[in-house]
């Protein structure tokens, strides 16, 4: 079983939870995931499945989009509900003090990872060193804020959800925390749903009760997404059949002798290349000092003919 599938993670599961029922639903032993999610998240996790997984190295800059609940006046280990609670702050803030602070937060900002999180230092994870009590020095880190906006703010429960769409890296439980320092109070974060990643929103996606009952009726299949969704914003290029052969077989093609000949696309353009008869084979990245279409990553099962010419090739 070969392609994409969208998956709305439930809060409890973790994101490798997801894949082993996954892979029991789609009896794929191949599947990966895009994006972890902390447990208590919950919302769009693409899932990759058979030859689909050669696309994970690809997926690692994409952006993503939340909703997040926020509650001000408490601070926890692991600055979010989940937490213990490590502070208190009796500061109000109002829903005017919360948009103007809110300013500050769009664009490129740095944020220290929390204790509480998967990076590692010095070959532990830090939130192994966090459950035994070590803290250690992190450094902050660039992350970018497309869009931060407040969707409701209650000032007498002091309790609020925000959209946030961001970059790769960006910790949202962070932000909630950062914001609150910055209305001078402790802040938490106290739900997490995703509703974007990788391209793919809610509406692409299938809940695990319903996966099951497709998986029962034998339909899991008709959920797949195919692999070349993953790279749509990249401009598609139709080869010939001796170019089919060779760049399915990893050869790089001379841009002279494709339709990009004219075009001069710039170095380092990806292109979606495909057979004469549509199939995808792969993405292609321009090579301008040799003056070839290199071979980024195959997608195709070498020179088998369904794959590369596609089902109806007489």
């Amino acid at each position: 079983m070969n392609g994409i599938l969208i998956l709305d993670k439930p809060a409890g599961f973790t994101s490798f939870d997801a894949v082993a029922l996954m892979r029991g639903l789609c009896r794929e032993r191949k599947i990966g995931h895009t994006g972890t999610l902390d447990p208590m998240a919950t919302g769009v996790l693409p899932l990759l499945l058979g030859s689909a997984t050669r696309a994970a190295a690809l997926l690692e800059d994409t952006d993503k989009e939340y909703e997040a609940g926020f509650h001000f006046g408490i601070a926890t280990d692991s600055q979010d509900s989940t937490g213990k609670t490590v502070g208190e702050s009796t500061v109000r803030a109002t829903g005017a003090q919360v948009e103007e602070a809110l300013l500050r937060f769009r664009g490129e900002i740095r944020q220290i990872p929390p204790m509480v999180s998967a990076l590692s230092v010095g070959g532990q994870r830090l939130y192994d060193l966090a459950r035994r009590g070590i803290v250690v020095e992190r450094e902050s880190r660039p992350v970018t804020i497309y869009r931060l906006e407040l969707n409701a703010f209650d000032e007498e429960t002091q309790t609020g959800t925000l959209t946030v769409s961001c970059s790769k890296g960006t910790y949202i439980r962070t932000l909630c925390a950062d914001l609150a320092e910055a209305l001078g109070t402790l802040g938490v974060m106290t739900s997490l749903r995703r509703t974007r990643a990788a391209g793919y929103s809610l509406a692409d996606a299938v809940t695990i009760d319903g996966a099951k009952a497709l998986a029962a009726e034998g339909r899991i299949s008709e959920r797949l997404l195919p692999v070349e969704s993953l790279f749509a914003e990249h401009p598609a290029l139709r080869v010939t059949a001796a170019q089919t052969v060779r760049f399915a077989n990893g050869g790089a093609l001379s841009l002279e002798r494709t339709s990009l000949a004219q075009e001069l696309p710039a170095d380092g353009t990806v292109y979606r290349v495909h057979s004469p008869q549509g199939a995808f084979l792969g993405l292609g990245r321009v090579l301008t000092e040799r003056g070839e279409l290199g071979v980024l990553r195959l997608f195709c099962r070498n020179t088998d003919s369904k794959s590369v010419f596609g089902e109806n090739r007489e």
